[in-house]
């Protein structure tokens, strides 16, 4: 007797196919499932960190065994910083790293003996978005010590402003180095990797090997014009920025020569990731998957689209370990604070590290065929 056909049998059938096929596929895993995580955790951890944080110092002169110091303290979005050199504490004030110098007094009212607070600030043009939201952060603590220490609503903190003009930080010295770098990372990897995959793949490199000219420079020749091309990118981003959205470049002519050598540097070890994936991949639909996995996380904790003092601490050293980060932070210290490449010889030392282990690997795994 002939069994009959189950409609039902041959969905089942054909779904678990297919089920079968999405979970061995390592892409579909990382982008339905990984890929949300990351964002979840990284975005989630705002909140860990306490949100943003206000950077103030005290003013030597400040009475901080009063009421309202305790207060202060104690609130997470406020992070007091102590300096031993006021020199250090000015320029860092005038650089934008630093909201304000807050200075603490404290009064007795000779009549009715309650005690009166006074906060001085002084801040500068180049903090003052974050003053503007610190102020309201100081008048709610002010509100509430004002309610724990008397009843009869009497006014027992006054805040008084002294904010001096230097150079203006805007909202673009931040974004434009942070969109360079993204530009920079993504492009020059994707570039790179496909370039040299499908290169070998041809058997192109393979001619290339057994002709007489140096293999370095086989490698520079094909390189160089992904890199040409990205820094050309680049030099557009930053004119644009400049001329248009009044991007800040603090030595003019001197301080683009430095972020253009600086990308030049980033260049470099982005080409020697690149080459490393084009390299152990089996096939070009593998290589979004691992540039996804390196660039993922510089893009999200490396300060290109938010400051990564929103994180927590143990998440901010993290960050710390990323070249995107180090690239970043050196971009705006040169851009917006007049610093030179030997300034941000720290950022460009951890940035020279990754590439010499970059190439390091790359040497050893590079395959012509």
């Amino acid at each position: 007797m002939q069994k009959k056909f189950s409609q039902f049998t041959a969905l089942m059938a054909i779904s678990k196919a297919t089920l079968l096929a999405i979970i061995k596929n390592p892409g579909s895993i990382f982008f339905s499932l990984v890929f949300p995580l990351v964002f979840v955790g990284i975005f989630g951890s705002f909140g860990s960190g306490g949100g943003n944080r206000y950077k103030v110092a005290l003013d030597g002169a400040s009475d901080t065994s009063n009421a309202l110091y305790a207060q202060l303290k104690a609130l997470p979005l406020i992070e007091i910083k102590k300096y031993a050199d006021t020199a250090i504490r000015r320029a860092d004030l005038e650089k934008g790293r630093l909201d304000a110098v807050m200075l603490l007094s404290q009064s007795i009212n000779d009549t009715t003996h309650v005690p009166h607070f006074t906060v001085k600030l002084t801040s500068t043009s180049a903090s003052t978005p974050e003053l503007k939201q610190l102020i309201p952060i100081l008048e709610n603590v002010s509100a509430r010590l004002e309610k724990a220490m008397n009843h009869n609503s009497i006014n027992l903190v006054s805040i008084e402003k002294n904010i001096y003009t230097v150079r203006e930080y805007k909202q673009i010295d931040f974004v434009l180095p942070g969109q360079i770098g993204f530009s920079v990372l993504f492009s020059t990897l994707f570039g790179i990797a496909f370039t040299f995959f499908s290169l070998r793949e041809q058997l192109v490199l393979k001619r290339f090997y057994a002709s007489p000219v140096n293999r370095l420079n086989i490698l520079l020749g094909v390189g160089f014009s992904r890199l040409f091309f990205q820094l050309m990118n680049v030099v557009v981003l930053i004119v644009v920025g400049k001329f248009m959205l009044g991007f800040t470049l603090a030595h003019g002519i001197l301080t683009f020569i430095e972020m253009i050598g600086l990308t030049i540097l980033m260049l470099f070890v982005l080409m020697g990731v690149g080459l490393i994936f084009s390299s152990i991949v089996k096939s070009d639909s593998t290589i979004p998957l691992l540039i996804n996995v390196f660039a993922l996380p510089q893009m999200l904790l490396s300060g290109t689209f938010f400051s990564i003092s929103v994180f927590p601490s143990w998440m901010q050293t993290l960050c710390k370990l990323l070249p995107l980060t180090h690239f970043n932070l050196a971009m705006r210290k040169i851009s917006f604070e007049g610093a030179s490449i030997i300034d941000c010889w720290q950022d460009i030392g951890v940035i020279s590290l990754w590439g010499i282990g970059v190439y390091i690997i790359a040497l050893k795994i590079f395959r012509w065929e």
